[in-house]
């Protein structure tokens, strides 16, 4: 884990220097609030502690950026724009493109493609989940980065296997809310919420697939 961190930082720097040549010691300035945005979040990080572990006086960091908004809008901006969105797809859209006989069996790969994603960039993940939700520009981004990627291939393949009559005929979007919603409960808890329980992972995939199956099957004339 330590490594992928190492890096997603090292490419996030590269991505950085391209527009703006960066100091030495903005270069540490980055790094430290990545390190510190991920460990404690950016509501609870203060730019001394920033300083402090970038080895800078504070005053440093304002020289550099007006606010900690502009220090995490330099760091989130440039990320969104040229690695977000193909470290969040890595691997995803193969899946997406790949074709199932049954729509189970596309939950199944989704599910396994994004737990392992998740285990293995848990630390970058948190600075997502935490920070995209409060911030409109940084949810902006994301949602223009990687929606157009994702939704047209989603909506495909609801559509396909409503036609075959796996799935109830609803918007196909509700379908893809509703799945969503229980892959990622069950991915946050295992991954951020509980981490130190023993889950087995196949297990629970089964019982999510079960569980999203049941509720989006069509009922028999019989019922």
């Amino acid at each position: 884990m330590a490594d992928e961190m190492e890096q997603w930082l090292s490419s996030l720097l590269r991505l950085i220097d391209e527009d703006e040549k960066m100091t030495e010691r903005q270069i540490r300035i980055i790094q430290a609030a990545v390190d510190t945005f991920a460990e404690k979040g950016y509501a609870s990080t203060s730019t001394a502690e920033i300083a402090q572990k970038a080895g800078v006086a504070e005053g440093t960091i304002f020289r550099h950026y007006k606010t900690k908004k502009d220090l995490l809008l330099s760091i989130v901006t440039p990320m969104m724009s040229k690695l977000v969105a193909p470290f969040v797809l890595r691997d995803f859209l193969k899946v997406l493109d790949t074709e199932y006989r049954h729509f189970e069996d596309f939950l199944r790969a989704a599910m396994r493609n994004r737990l392992e994603f998740v285990k293995k960039n848990a630390p970058i993940v948190k600075i997502m989940l935490h920070e995209i939700p409060f911030h409109p520009e940084l949810r902006d981004k994301f949602k223009e980065e990687l929606i157009p990627q994702v939704a047209e291939r989603l909506r495909r393949i609801v559509t396909h296997f409503q036609a075959r009559g796996e799935i109830v005929e609803m918007p196909p979007f509700a379908v893809v809310r509703m799945s969503v919603s229980a892959v990622l409960g069950y991915i946050l808890t295992r991954c951020f919420l509980f981490p130190e329980y023993d889950w087995n992972d196949e297990e629970e995939i089964e019982r999510v697939v079960r569980f999203i199956m049941h509720g989006l099957t069509p009922k028999s004339g019989a019922d």
